[in-house]
């Protein structure tokens, strides 16, 4: 099993380490009031800064602070000339470029590619505040600004595009974000471990341009070094070439993606890449990896090794002030609002479900903080947190009910390539038992001045099912009137390329739920999230997904049809038409359905809102030209009049050009989340409509 140095274990002496800043400073004046002549790091931020460590400036800036270095930020910048890149003077080590906590297109971008009005991570919910392809335009400025001072790249936009990836606001192949942006390195996934070691070779005087050995970087390199063994990536199924990590030379082998030029004329070597990069994502057996881009290499060192307990508790427990910089005045941040009451438990997700980026960030092996860190946290939020009334208003992470959960074996862990540890089936080596987390939501709320626990992050209902306990502890303590859960759709086809359950699981917990909620003498509602134009979902899967819903009593409130974000296998799936989880390189892979036309995709939307006049038109139609006109009528079981109301109309609206979007006055009423997900707002017929605009996972 692969171990690393405590993160921690270079922490300088207290008695020489400066005391922390009460903000990291974002001007002169806040420099000169600590000390400083200037700053060791300085970060630039597509978000506001808000020290709090579910944002990722924060965590990284609080982390290199514990290190005893002076670091500045510099939160979404005029990035119309370098000069407010110079307000904090030069860096004396290295910039540290992020996009945000979102990846800029997504976050500028519907998946109709219309232009968002709205930023949830800006002072009052402003967009405009950061530039498309943030990444790139800082590190252009910060190179402007100060010429010859390193540049490393971080954060989900940077992570997700380390390697050439498919772009869907340009719709075509983009080439690695490291390539783009001129970047001297760049750090993908959990950064901590990478960012400290980057620190602390630079304090010894080790050039970045030297450092090519850090787990969780890539790198730029001219070919492949003597000493390394390079495996062609289409030998990758060979036995022969399958070598255990714990082989003489395993850790001096690096397989060879198609390169840039290759994948961007071929979306069969597309797919090709995108499955060879998954399977190389397991910190225990992952080989580097290296593109070709030009004349240059794109060279990706294994995944970090994930952190441990009193690792994460440590990263928890810097001191963050919990709030927005003061710089913002009584401006409302609604990603700060969301998140304020709520505390993060774990990272990680094994799920693997095709759309979500998740995994391709934070991997797939569950970090989990302890009990005291957590129960710490929550004290914190009602000793310090402004507005508190006694409510927690999440207590989960990417998914809520994944705590502690782990493979039984470390060894066959380290070895195993699993996409996911729940799909097709739940593996016998995970294990499954909710009693950690019953044992820690009794704790919580055993803390005194703490009234109610929500648990708002997604559920993963395959697991609650085998933990009768949990379901009746989690619907009893911790859902206020409704739980969202996310069964992404009804149909075989759809879910099998999704790489989730098949609806029978949904109906199991919604048994158990129901059960659960009438012993605790409550009323309660399940709220599901679909996903409209999935790949490998025909107009026939959408229109049973509609009935489905129809018959359960459930019309969408808001709805976004599925957003190809980077990297993602669904990503490769709509761009290839192939199935990357099948070797696509061998006769007879299989071939994905893609909704892709603008009017196609209208339509797999407009079957999640079949109770809108508005799109009863195309419904009309597209039922007539499927041979299900007897699906039109005023019956129960037909699924839209034949009739049309007086004012409604179902006109097309434009969507921008390739690489940007029109401006629209329509709302879109949400924001996704860096996993990319499309997502569907329910209200239920039976009670009262909810809107959540939150997370999911």
């Amino acid at each position: 099993m692969l171990t690393a140095p405590h993160l921690f274990a270079h922490r300088p002496d207290r008695s020489v380490r400066p005391k922390p800043a009460p903000f990291l400073p974002m001007s002169r004046a806040e420099m000169d009031r600590l000390g400083w002549d200037r700053c060791d790091v300085i970060i630039v931020t597509g978000d506001a800064y808000v020290d709090h460590p579910s944002f990722g400036m924060a965590i990284i800036g609080r982390l290199l602070e514990s290190q005893g270095l002076r670091v500045g930020i510099i939160a979404q910048p005029d990035w119309s000339s370098a000069e407010a890149f110079r307000v904090l003077g030069a860096p004396r080590l290295f910039w540290g470029v992020t996009g945000g906590n979102m990846d800029s297109m997504v976050n500028h971008y519907t998946a109709d590619r219309r232009l968002r009005h709205n930023d949830s991570y800006t002072p009052n919910d402003e967009g405009g505040k950061r530039p498309d392809r943030a990444v790139t335009v800082y590190a252009q400025r910060c190179r402007e600004a100060f010429k010859g001072v390193p540049v490393v790249l971080g954060g989900i936009e940077a992570s997700l595009r380390r390697i050439a990836q498919y772009d869907h606001w340009s719709e075509k192949i983009r080439r690695s974000v490291l390539m783009d942006s001129k970047a001297d390195m760049l750090v993908y996934g959990n950064a901590e471990r990478a960012i400290i070691e980057i620190a602390q070779r630079a304090l010894a005087g080790e050039s970045i341009r030297e450092m090519t050995d850090i787990r969780g970087t890539a790198i730029m390199r001219s070919g492949v070094p003597e000493g390394w063994t390079e495996i062609d990536s289409s030998s990758i199924d060979d036995p022969t070439v399958t070598v255990s990590p714990r082989a003489p030379g395993a850790d001096r082998m690096v397989v060879r993606l198609p390169s840039y030029e290759q994948v961007s004329a071929d979306k069969v070597l597309y797919a090709h890449a995108s499955r060879i990069l998954h399977q190389e994502s397991n910190p225990g057996n992952a080989r580097a990896l290296i593109q070709r881009h030009g004349e240059r290499e794109v060279w990706l060192n294994p995944p970090p090794i994930p952190l441990e307990t009193n690792e994460m508790d440590g990263v928890y427990d810097l001191a963050y002030a919990r709030a927005p910089h003061p710089v913002y005045g009584d401006a409302r941040i609604p990603a700060w609002e969301m998140i304020r009451f709520s505390v993060n438990i774990m990272r990680g997700c094994f799920g693997g479900c095709s759309f979500c980026s998740i995994t391709e960030h934070e991997g797939r092996i569950i970090q989990s903080r302890s009990e005291a860190s957590i129960l710490r946290e929550i004290e914190l939020i009602r000793d310090k947190t402004k507005g508190f009334t006694g409510t927690i208003s999440d207590m989960g992470g990417p998914t809520a009910n994944m705590y502690r959960l782990a493979c039984k074996d470390k060894e066959t862990e380290s070895v195993c390539r699993r996409p996911s540890c729940v799909f097709p089936d739940i593996c016998k080596n995970l294990n499954t038992d909710h009693s950690s987390l019953v044992q820690l939501y009794r704790k919580a709320r055993a803390v005194p001045g703490v009234k109610k626990i929500h648990i708002a992050s997604g559920l993963r209902y395959d697991l609650a099912v085998r933990n009768p306990e949990y379901v009746k502890e989690l619907v009893t303590h911790h859902v206020g009137g409704y739980l969202k859960i996310a069964p992404e759709h009804t149909e075989p086809g759809p879910l099998g390329k999704m790489m989730k359950p098949g609806i029978g699981a949904y109906d199991e917990f919604k048994r158990m739920f129901d059960k659960a909620a009438k012993e605790a003498g409550k009323k309660l509602y399940l709220i599901p999230y679909f996903i409209a134009a999935h790949p490998g979902t025909t107009d026939e899967d959408m229109m049973n997904l509609a009935l489905w819903l129809k018959r359960n009593g459930f019309k969408a409130d808001q709805v976004q049809t599925f957003l190809p974000s980077p990297m993602s296998l669904a990503t490769a799936m709509y761009h290839s038409e192939r199935n990357p989880l099948r070797p696509v390189r061998r006769t007879g892979s299989e071939e994905v359905q893609t909704a892709k036309g603008l009017r196609q995709r209208r339509l797999h939307k407009a079957f999640l809102r079949y109770h809108d006049p508005d799109n009863w038109p195309i419904l009309r139609d597209a039922l007539k030209a499927m041979g299900r006109s007897d699906l039109i009528g005023p019956g129960e079981h037909q699924l839209i009049p034949a009739w049309q109301p007086v004012g409604a109309t179902a006109k097309p609206r434009e969507t921008g050009p390739k690489g940007g979007g029109l401006k629209s006055t329509a709302k879109t009423g949400n924001v996704p989340t860096p996993s990319g997900k499309g997502t569907t707002f329910l209200t239920q017929q039976a009670g009262k409509g909810r809107r959540n605009t939150g997370p999911r996972r």
